[in-house]
This record gives structure tokens, C-alpha cells and sequence, in this order.
């Protein structure tokens, strides 16, 4: 496990909107290696796009119908043209025997990604606490 980061007081962490959302299409990303783009319905009428970082590890159609959670709140941002609205939450961890690059880094193939999801379906847009 990495060094903990500082305490945040719970007032912080309460502007985190936590909300589950139902993948509806992921696809790779046109202008990014690492990337997959998921169109995710969560809750709203148009629902929302997410890129997420996970391409080393899912195949984009293993994902769709899967419920996962997002950070709805965090700021849209353009990622390589195509625009991030929220976050999807994983976990990751170094594989047994891992070892670090020469700069120190490790590579995609050391560590495993797992996309957090739900073991029972609730309704898209329903809030994580």
C-alpha cells in the first residue's frame, strides 16, 4: 500500500458526489492509447460521457450493463477532444513480483485495474454514501 495521504475533514469530503451509473456503450478512445470512452446513463436525460484510463485492462464491451460509480461533481474536462464528465471509480494494485522500470514507474502489465461496481442492480443516478 502506497503512503496515506493527509486527513480531510469530513465537510471536504461530503462535496464529493458519488452516484452509480449503468454503462450503456464503451468504445476505445479515437485519439488516446490508454483510453476507453463510456457513455453512461446516470439517471439524467441525456446521461454523460466518461473517459477513463482503464484500456490496458477491459475490453470495452466486457463493460457494458455493468453498474459502476462515478464522481458526477468533478469538472468537465477535454481529454485528447473528447470531453470527461466525471470520474469512475477502480482500484488498483501491483501484481505478485511486480517490479518497477528503471525510472521508477511500473508498467500497465504489473499492475491489475478493477473497475468498482455494484452485486445488486439499484436505479441509475442513485447516490453512494
Amino acid at each position: 500500500m502506497s503512503d496515506p495521504l493527509p486527513n480531510i475533514a469530513y465537510d471536504l469530503f461530503a462535496k464529493l458526489d458519488l452516484r452509480v451509473a449503468t454503462v450503456i456503450r464503451a468504445e476505445a478512445h479515437p485519439n488516446a492509447d490508454k483510453l476507453l470512452k463510456l457513455h453512461l446513463d446516470d439517471g439524467t436525460p441525456t446521461g454523460r460521457q466518461v473517459c477513463a484510463g482503464i484500456k490496458a485492462w477491459y475490453d470495452p464491451a466486457t463493460l457494458i450493463g455493468k453498474q459502476v460509480i462515478v464522481v458526477a461533481n468533478l469538472e468537465p474536462r477535454m481529454l485528447r477532444g473528447e470531453v470527461s464528465a466525471g470520474m469512475v471509480l477502480a482500484a488498483s494494485d501491483l501484481k505478485d513480483g511486480a517490479v518497477a522500470g528503471p525510472d521508477g514507474k511500473f508498467s500497465d502489465d504489473a499492475r491489475s485495474v478493477i473497475v468498482l461496481t455494484l452485486d445488486k442492480p439499484v436505479k441509475p443516478g442513485s447516490k453512494v454514501s
